[in-house]
């Protein structure tokens, strides 16, 4: 099986065994990456986000159902919790998305294997493949806790922040963060109470911002607002084609970033699993002899 080949055709056995490398063999992975580098960035990202509970799959999956009838190849990796027994995905997105498969649509579930806010190599490199594959736009969707919500900003191309009546949202619970993040922000189940008071307070709250992001509503059980969310999606991927050059070189600066600060932190930890001046400093600070703040410069000193 020539992987290289079989995914320039789009094949989909080939993507999953390609995506399962970037997630569990390091060494496989950066040798395939290595061939198709040149080739990335061409495809949008898009990075939807919100609190569970916000009906993010549901969404997603009928809104790929609109790009791929307007003519796009849509691809969606859902960053799902960790499960600690097995470190895989728990929460099995693709099971409410069968009908965007059916027209098309490529679904990946992935764990974020307690990588901040998911942000790991793992997804950067898997929106690699799906690129090659030929998928554009590509969503993301994230598993909507903590900072995971905030960081899925960090590498994507935009973002859409969705919240809803019933998870309890208001503006005194919404993260500072989300109000920060958005280029679309949704108010979906747009047909229970209280949605229309959530869209007027997201708005004014939101409005007024630099970005000045559009605020939408969309419910996936009626379907209102559905199409109007995918023409607006397809309206910022083409804008997106024309200034991409310039997100693209921020986000590989961040990449980079990520890249040699994890690689000095693992050096680093090797270094002071076998460090006579970390034990001797390390002992002091148990013996209460010795602050940990004035070990750790002591060390970081000896390390230079």
């Amino acid at each position: 099986m020539d992987l290289i080949k079989d995914l320039k055709a789009g094949n989909r056995r080939a993507i999953a065994r390609a995506i399962s490398m970037i997630e569990n063999d390091e060494k496989q992975a950066r040798n395939l990456i290595k061939k198709i580098f040149k080739t990335s960035g061409k495809s949008v990202t898009v990075g939807i986000t919100g609190p569970a509970g916000a009906g993010k799959s549901t969404l997603i999956n009928k809104t790929s159902m609109e790009l791929n009838k307007l003519g796009y190849k849509t691809a969606v990796l859902a960053i799902d919790p960790t499960s600690h027994i097995t470190g895989g995905a728990i929460l099995g997105d693709r099971v409410r998305m069968t009908e965007s498969t059916d027209s098309g649509t490529y679904i990946r579930s992935m764990a974020s294997r307690g990588a901040t806010g998911a942000v790991s190599m793992a997804l950067r490199n898997s929106i690699r493949i799906l690129e090659f594959a030929g998928f554009d736009p590509i969503l993301i969707e994230s598993v909507g806790a903590g900072q995971t919500e905030v960081d899925i900003s960090k590498v994507v191309d935009f973002t859409v922040v969705v919240f809803s009546p019933n998870t309890g949202d208001n503006i005194q619970t919404i993260k500072a963060g989300l109000t920060e993040i958005g280029d679309i922000y949704l108010v979906n189940k747009s047909d229970l109470p209280g949605a229309s008071q959530l869209f007027d307070s997201v708005r004014d709250f939101i409005g007024m911002s630099e970005k000045n992001p559009q605020v939408m509503m969309t419910s996936t059980k009626t379907n209102k607002g559905i199409s109007e969310f995918a023409k607006k999606l397809q309206e910022m991927v083409d804008s997106k084609k024309r200034s991409k050059k310039q997100k693209e070189e921020s986000m590989l600066d961040a990449e980079l970033r990520d890249i040699v600060l994890n690689n000095v932190k693992n050096k680093v930890s090797t270094m002071l699993d076998s460090s006579k001046t970390y034990v001797k400093y390390l002992k002091m600070v148990q013996k209460k002899t010795l602050d940990p703040f004035e070990a750790a410069d002591k060390i970081t000193r000896s390390l230079k």
